[in-house]
Formats: structure tokens, C-alpha cells, sequence
């Protein structure tokens, strides 16, 4: 575990306890077997996301990035370790509990957008809406909305086909938000895109952190979106070897003793 991310003492008994994180990754492993070998690609990966912050992970490639977003976001299982969101074991839900999660909880940001190509804009946004069974009407507008949010009102009839790199990815930027997700992941998004359309990227996460306040974490080699972002942990080996800009280590809340028993008046 990273120094930034030591535990401090429990709170005196009456205070309020800090807020609990909204994230808690707690010595995270994961392992493949590999031409009957075993590779190890997280080991003990300790760190906790407050809500509302926004967070860089780099390191080079094989270090392990990708594969922790992907068991944050319960894309794939640890071997080892647990992610906790909101204090609940997410590690350890069954299959479809863990799609409901996904779909109402984490939005998805990839370096390729993932946009289906039959449908324009405005109906690529809804579909997790429409997944996730919300009244057509309600995720209509939601999309509408977004789409306008990222610069994009005027687009919604257009198909990928019919947009650029930056406009797509742009979409799947209100694809992921459409469900009002806590918390957003974003795995290399301007990895695909050229250096003044990643800036607008860049400005657009901002700004959507400001207007919803939503939690990100991001995945990405380019150093400019790294170095603007508030906190930055730094991956190697499958390990967590630096943290910076991490807020003050959390204050967990501690059990009151028990008073201690009265004492016996003279004579009883």
C-alpha cells in the first residue's frame, strides 16, 4: 500500500466519521495461467476514490491499467482482493446482479467508441436507457440532452459513418452517462483520436465533472490528460508505486467502549 493511502486513527468517540469512499480496492491480485504458467499481472493493488474526484492511472503498457479498470468495473474477477463500492463487496455478486450494477452504476468509455453502426446518435446514446427498461420518452430525452451537453445537438440524426473520430467518441461519452452512472471509466479515450480533438476531450470530462459531479477514473498514456488531472497513481509491475494528489488518508469511524460497569455503593 502506497504511503498516501495509509489508514489514520479512528475518530473520538462522539465526532462524525469522515465519508466513506465511494471506492475501496483492498490488495487487489489478479494472475493468469499462461502457457502453463502462472503471470501476474496485479499484486495487492490498494487505493480508495472519494466521490467526485478525478483520477489518472499510467504506467506502461502491461503494467496492469487495463485489467484494473476492467475488474473495477466488473468487466472481469479478481484472483485475490476485493473492490468495494459504497461499502459492498461488488467482487462477489453473482452474474446478473453484477449486470444490473454495471448498467445502473458505471458508465464505459473505450478507446475504440463501440457505437453501433445501423443506428444514429440519439439512439446509440438511449440504448442503455432502453437495456435497462426506462420509459422510451425518458430515455429520449436524456440522450437529446447530453448529446447538446457534448457539443453535439445539431448530430443526433447522424450515423457513426457520418460523424468524425472526435464526434463519435463524443457520443460514447453520453452513451456512458446516460444512466446517470456514479461513477465513470474511461480506458485510453483520446488513444484513437488526433491531439486537438483529445483536448476537447479533455475540456469535456471537466465539464461534465462539474455539471454532475461524477467520479472518473481514466486510463491513459497521453500526459497532457494525465498531468491536468487532480490525482494521478502511477502502475508498475502490478503495483501502485505512486500516488499523487491523493486527499488526506480517510478517517475511519471507530466502536465507542463500553462504559465501564457502576461501582458498588458501601454496604450493597
Amino acid at each position: 500500500m502506497t504511503e498516501s493511502m495509509t489508514e489514520g486513527p479512528g475518530t473520538v468517540a462522539g465526532q462524525p466519521a469522515a465519508e466513506a469512499p465511494l471506492l475501496r480496492v483492498r490488495d487487489l491480485r489478479k494472475a493468469f495461467v499462461h502457457g502453463g504458467k502462472q503471470l501476474h499481472v496485479l499484486r495487492g493493488v490498494d487505493f480508495v476514490i472519494r466521490r467526485g474526484e478525478m483520477a489518472a492511472i499510467v504506467g506502461a503498457s502491461g503494467a496492469g491499467k487495463s485489467t484494473l479498470l476492467h475488474i473495477i468495473g466488473t468487466l472481469d474477477a479478481p484472483t485475490a482482493g476485493s473492490v468495494e463500492f459504497d461499502g459492498r463487496d461488488v467482487s462477489r455478486m453473482d452474474g446478473r446482479s453484477l449486470a444490473l450494477f454495471r448498467n445502473r452504476t458505471i458508465g464505459f468509455v473505450f478507446q475504440f467508441h463501440h457505437l453501433l453502426p445501423e443506428f444514429n446518435a440519439l439512439e446509440n446514446v438511449m440504448l442503455p436507457a432502453i437495456i435497462a427498461r426506462r420509459p422510451r420518452d425518458e430515455a429520449r430525452s436524456r440522450a437529446d440532452r447530453l448529446l447538446r451537453e457534448v457539443g453535439l445537438g445539431e448530430r443526433t440524426t447522424h450515423r457513426p459513418s457520418e460523424l468524425s473520430g472526435g464526434e463519435q467518441q463524443r457520443v460514447a461519452i453520453a452513451r456512458a452517462l446516460v444512466m446517470e452512472p456514479r461513477l465513470l471509466l474511461a480506458d485510453e479515450p483520446t488513444g484513437n483520436i488526433d491531439s486537438q480533438t483529445a483536448s476537447g476531450i479533455h475540456e469535456l470530462f471537466f465539464s461534465l465533472n462539474r455539471q454532475h459531479g461524477t467520479t472518473m477514473i481514466v486510463v491513459t498514456h497521453d500526459e497532457r490528460l494525465a498531468s491536468k488531472l487532480p490525482r494521478r497513481l502511477e502502475i508498475r509491475d502490478g503495483q501502485i508505486v505512486r500516488d499523487t494528489g491523493a486527499p488526506p488518508p480517510l478517517v475511519e469511524p471507530s466502536v465507542a467502549p463500553e462504559p465501564p460497569p457502576p461501582v458498588p455503593a458501601a454496604g450493597d
